[in-house]
């Protein structure tokens, strides 16, 4: 179905059901993944910064973070909508048209970053439009091109927490990155995981991610075992830095040992990615990711030093 000359469209059964479009168009459970994130970072950026972790400039950071965040995501939609007729999005449906589609997608992104610079710093503005940007120009084309992507992609997608650092603090310091290399690390266990499970879909939509192009699966599962594995110490680091407490220090390795148990258990298995059976043990590591990364920076941030 072409969607480039249908009229806006009319909802189908009224603001519910436009506003589920709308949650589905800008990734609504990603997008508040990514507010999560940058709100661990505005608040150990108000903690060196010795003021409150409650204040206007957090609220402002977080609208600005989940503009930009789900105006990025209605974009890469608009973008993709011919890869996206293999799902069921707005856009494919015909409950929501192009122009309505992109009207949403350009002005969140766009209104976001204007609205990060005017409430908070160029900083954080700047660094937002380069991770819209960034994902946009370099990770979605290259989706067609080469697994590389899920690397590339994953620098825009560990910015959230630098974004909220930087609203606070209108400046980069060593505890942003460490954040930044939490959420790094946690990306590949998670998308692999994801890539594996619907590996059928990615390889007719045409999608190069890695389980597609390697039918043996075992770059994917050393790929995830190995980033997990990195994930342990690097998740430590807050506590060493002393941003967090050692009460931290116990549930990271805790969490760490249990992703990278999981991780292991997919190592060792004898399947292939195109076998049923196989994708149960990625649902466990797509499971544990979901569950890691919230947790852990909310003991993080629970166990502040």
């Amino acid at each position: 179905m072409s969607t480039a000359t249908q009229p806006l469209a009319v909802p189908r059964a009224g603001i519910a059901s436009l506003l589920r479009d709308y949650a589905t168009l800008t990734k609504a459970r990603v997008t508040t993944l990514i507010v999560m994130t940058a709100w661990a970072g505005a608040y150990f950026a108000a903690a060196k910064s010795g003021v409150s972790s409650l204040s206007w400039t957090l609220l402002h950071a977080l609208i600005g973070i989940g503009l930009v965040s789900g105006g990025t995501a209605a974009i890469n939609e608009v973008v993709e909508r011919d890869v996206d007729a293999l799902m069921r999005r707005p856009l494919v449906t015909g409950s929501m048209s192009l122009l309505h589609a992109s009207a949403i997608a350009f002005g969140m992104t766009i209104g976001g970053v204007l609205y990060l610079w005017a409430t908070t710093n160029w900083l954080t503005a700047g660094l937002a439009a380069l991770t819209s940007i960034t994902y946009l120009s370099v990770y979605t084309p290259m989706k067609r091109v080469h697994p590389i992507c899920t690397f590339l992609g994953a620098f825009p997608g560990a910015m959230p927490p630098v974004l909220g650092w930087t609203a606070i603090r209108g400046r980069l310091d060593a505890e942003a990155l460490v954040l930044f290399a939490i959420v790094f690390f946690w990306q590949f266990p998670h998308f692999h995981s994801i890539a594996w499970l619907y590996r059928e879909d990615y390889e007719n939509a045409r999608i190069r991610m890695l389980p597609v192009v390697e039918s043996d699966g075992r770059s994917t599962k050393f790929a995830i075992v190995m980033y997990a594995l990195a994930l342990v110490p690097v998740s430590l680091a807050p506590t060493l830095m002393r941003m967090s407490g050692w009460t931290y220090f116990a549930g990271a390795l805790v969490l760490g040992l249990g992703m990278l148990w999981f991780s292991l258990r997919m190592w060792t298995m004898k399947l292939t990615p195109v076998a049923p059976e196989s994708k149960l043990r990625a649902r466990h590591v797509l499971q544990a990711s979901v569950i890691y990364l919230p947790l852990l920076f909310a003991l993080m941030m629970i166990n502040r030093a």
